[in-house]
């Protein structure tokens, strides 16, 4: 961190305490400090406070006669090499993700060309809410080419006695983050998943009925194809074992295209042949097919209707975990009630090592669209992710598995 040139940005929130001690780590860290007020943000915490932490005066006015004599708040937008804006108000970030220039922090926003780091901060119902989900969302292609940072929210209480997802990062979290980020500048950045194999299975299967007929499901392979995207954007080598689909197949992705639930098992097993170390078994595998398939086309049975005798199809994430051929097996519960419950029974009788459970009743987040809210279950616990992009909740995904796999092959050491 040392000379490192930070600018902390601070809005309106409760939160507003903890930027006090993310001044003080960073200049202790030895970098050069500067803080932006927003007027919300000034009613939680002097400004004299933060003007002591950093050694700097604090700016709070755009139209500052004095600063705006030299473009001040041009000049800030170049100096900084890193922004951080904690609390980022719900207010903020509707703001910031809408180009808004109406404040000094603002204003600063759209100068720079600094990454920006947002730490959310707001009551859980607020977090929560269509509207600001839709703001996340909307600073997906940001995110992605490294221009912004999302770091948190926390889960826990609040001030107000409300308890889940919207609580800002503790300071020392949030200055481990900016000094991991600040480290790495200037340097190639190792990819973390350099030198992992990953194999996924995505979309639905088609059991034949006959030439021109078959049985299926609504999966459009959107979450798999996310997971393959965002662990090949982290290092991976990966495969992709994909049922019939319209995506195309993500870069840096190879991709085997199967049709049945035979089909894809087979693949899955060529793919971890000389063994894998994630498997993730994203795929939504029809659990029956037809005992017989017609060779043509059948034809209508009059008033007497048609009886199509099924059979059973193999439990593909249950054959690979019980290989022993992939290190970490992570498989998808697609419910549509009790949805933990089937899930973390799945986990136990499958033998998994993690399992991600959604509700798949719900259009909002059903297999044909972009976005999904999940929970995943592991061994230590559950872990709640909140409706949002696919690809956005991929990447979290994939850190969490990895992760995952780290501790387990730690503890096999060990």
């Amino acid at each position: 961190m040392k000379e490192r040139k930070v600018l902390v940005g601070i809005t309106g929130g409760i939160a507003a305490y903890k930027s006090a001690q993310l001044v003080r780590l960073l200049k202790k860290a030895g970098a050069q400090v500067r803080v932006v007020m927003t007027e919300g943000g000034a009613a939680f915490i002097s400004p004299l406070t933060l003007q002591a932490l950093s050694g700097n005066p604090v700016h709070q006015t755009l139209l500052d006669s004095d600063a705006e004599a030299g473009m001040g708040h041009i000049e800030l937008a170049k100096w900084a090499d890193l922004i951080i804006i904690a609390p980022a108000s719900a207010d903020f970030i509707a703001r910031f993700a809408h180009g808004l220039a109406n404040d000094l922090l603002s204003t600063l926003c759209l100068a720079t060309e600094a990454p920006i780091a947002l730490a959310p901060a707001m009551n859980q119902a607020m977090w929560h809410n269509p509207r600001t989900q839709r703001n996340m969302h909307s600073l997906a292609s940001d995110i992605e080419r490294g221009q912004v940072l999302i770091w948190g929210p926390d889960s826990g209480e609040q001030a107000c006695g409300d308890h889940g997802p919207g609580r800002m990062l503790e300071a020392e979290a949030l200055f481990e983050r900016a000094q991991d980020f600040c480290g790495d500048t200037g340097k190639e950045k190792p990819l973390p998943l350099h030198g992992v194999k990953v194999v996924i299975t995505a979309g639905p299967t088609r059991e034949a009925i006959d030439p021109v007929r078959y049985i299926s499901n609504h999966s459009s392979g959107k979450m798999g194809y996310a997971l393959a995207e965002a662990a090949a954007r982290a290092g991976a080598d990966v495969i992709l074992v994909s049922g019939p689909v319209s995506l195309a197949c993500p870069e840096g992705v190879s991709r085997v295209m199967v049709s049945s639930a035979l089909e894809m098992l087979e693949a899955a097993n060529q793919s971890i042949a000389s063994e894998c170390d994630i498997f993730i078994a994203a795929a939504a595998v029809a659990d029956y097919r037809p005992e017989v398939v017609s060779d043509q086309k059948m034809k209508k049975q009059g008033d007497e209707g048609l009886v199509i005798r099924m059979t059973q199809n193999p439990d593909i994430v249950a054959t690979v975990a019980n290989s022993g051929r992939a290190r970490l097996v992570v498989g998808f519960a697609a419910e549509t009630q009790d949805v933990t419950a089937y899930a973390e029974k799945k986990l136990r009788t499958k033998g998994l090592d993690l399992i991600v459970a959604n509700d798949v009743s719900n259009n909002a987040i059903g297999f044909n669209s972009d976005e999904n809210a999940v929970t995943l279950i592991t061994p230590h616990g559950q872990v709640e992710f909140v409706q949002q992009s696919k690809r956005l909740l991929a990447a979290k995904l994939i850190e969490a598995m990895y992760s995952e796999l780290k501790q387990k092959n730690k503890a096999k050491k060990a």
